[in-house]
């Protein structure tokens, strides 16, 4: 309870105060060159005040590119494990805040800042670094999709609707068929007209944001009932445009994601045929695509729905099977769609990932070899797709060259306890085993058994390597 206690927020002129007095403390241990010091300050008084931007967020960011210039050390092994997670957003801000302050380029740091700042609705804080991360992704040699979805979403969520836009724009450049972000970018253009609105009505722009988010808690309960209508009317009205121009690309992509978004059998199945006739009328690939995707998204809620009625009657042979068997369509769907996809963009590294994967799921591993040494060509998937190379070598019995894969793969990926670090070295320590290099193995399981002890069956093989 106590451990709690010290990092939930308290406005009071009293708590402001005693932030301010540790901003000033920090100021001057960083004058000294006491850089870490001066963070832990800056960290105590972001405490009692979480989203003082000027005094706290943007002096400690200061500091921290100081340090950096200075040769500070990045956080430790330890230091990561013990700042990955908190319990309230306060306590993920200040953990997050402490990586970033240490390690000022990493952009999952910023990121995580960035999180824990809509957690907790600090939305000047959050202003800030959503502006910071949008700068690093934008000027990065290759932007990442998944950031720029993370960057609409929160400046969608404190109300900067015109800066969502551009993310938006940004996210639609980089995969310019998906659909779906077309419709996201014309729901928020209706935010910010209504947004926009208010604040001519009210002259307080940022107060009608807070009140629309309040009014929105206040309807929660009855969410499902209107989320059911809005669906229906979204079918609707995207009927009644594709009815005025049935050919236009727009219209067919509206009408299939407002069908799949109402999560009925037969509604869903309507919307994959519209995109496979308006494939075979078109030959525009981005049709079967968007229909692939929608196919898979169709049998993973059936594999759910499966899944959930037999852990509820698991003596039943008929439900068992049936989730089988939509287990195995999947698979198939799944592969089907990653080879026309690569098919049709040959140079689409993250389409060869994807695929590679799959054809490693289905041991097709001389298959799979070279689409994911492909694809490491893109750094969001390098370390990924080495893992998975060293596994084909593994199913292949060539324990010698995963052995060399994976100590690569381990080599170069910065962190070092995530689960992308556990798999790499669970999987390094089982090819050391079937090398026979018994005493390799054993270290590198007790290391991960020493991190995480119920990690896959790694304390089984520390006791079977032990008694060897």
């Amino acid at each position: 309870m106590m451990e709690l206690q010290k990092f939930m927020p308290d406005n009071s002129s009293q708590q402001k105060e005693k932030a301010m007095a540790f901003f000033a403390k920090a100021e001057s241990l960083a004058g000294t060159g006491n850089y870490d010091y001066a963070i832990e300050m800056y960290l105590e008084g972001l405490k009692s005040a979480p989203d003082a931007l000027k005094k706290g967020h943007l002096a400690l960011h200061q500091l921290a590119l100081r340090r950096q210039v200075k040769g500070g050390k990045k956080p430790s092994m330890m230091e990561r494990m013990k700042r990955m997670r908190g319990k309230t957003p306060v306590e993920q801000l200040i953990n997050a805040q402490h990586l970033f302050s240490k390690d000022p380029d990493n952009i999952s740091y910023a990121e995580a800042v960035l999180k824990a700042c809509i957690a907790g609705e600090y939305d000047k804080t959050a202003q800030w670094m959503a502006d910071l991360v949008f700068g690093a992704n934008k000027a990065s040699r290759n932007p990442s999709f998944r950031t720029y979805i993370l960057l609409k979403n929160s400046y969608s969520q404190i109300g900067a609707y015109e800066k969502a836009l551009v993310a938006c724009q940004m996210a639609s450049v980089l995969k310019p068929e998906d659909g779906e972000l077309a419709d996201e970018f014309k729901r928020l253009s209706a935010e910010l007209t209504v947004a926009k609105g208010k604040y001519d009505q009210a002259g307080d722009f940022r107060k009608s944001i807070k009140n629309r988010k309040a009014q929105e808690k206040l309807q929660a309960q009855d969410g499902v009932v209107k989320s059911d209508s809005y669906r229906i009317a979204a079918v609707k009205n995207a009927r009644e445009d594709i009815a005025k121009e049935p050919q236009l690309p727009k219209n067919i992509f509206n009408l299939a994601s407002a069908l799949m978004d109402t999560q009925e059998d037969e509604y869903e199945k309507e919307a994959i045929l519209l995109l496979e006739k308006a494939y075979k009328d078109t030959n525009n690939f981005s049709f079967q695509q968007r229909a692939g995707e929608f196919k898979m998204r169709f049998l993973r809620r059936k594999i759910r729905k499966a899944k959930s009625a037999f852990e509820s009657d698991s003596n039943n042979a008929r439900l068992k099977s049936a989730f089988v068997q939509l287990k195995e369509l999947l698979k198939k769907a799944e592969i089907m769609h990653y080879k026309l996809c690569v098919d049709n963009y040959p140079t689409d590294l993250a389409a060869k990932y994807e695929y590679g994967v799959r054809l490693v799921n289905n041991k097709k591993y001389d298959e799979a070899i070279p689409f994911l040494q492909d694809s490491q060509k893109d750094p969001r998937h390098k370390i990924v797709a080495m893992d998975k190379i060293g596994v084909c070598f593994f199913a292949k019995g060539w324990f010698s060259d995963a052995i060399d894969i994976f100590n690569r793969a381990i080599e170069q990926y910065e962190i070092k306890d995530d689960a992308i670090a556990k798999d790499l070295r669970y999987n390094l320590g089982r090819s050391y085993q079937k090398q026979g290099e018994n005493e390799k193995a054993l270290e590198i399981f007790r290391k991960i058994a020493q991190m995480d002890f119920g990690y896959k069956d790694v304390h089984q093989r520390v006791d079977e390597l032990r008694d060897k």
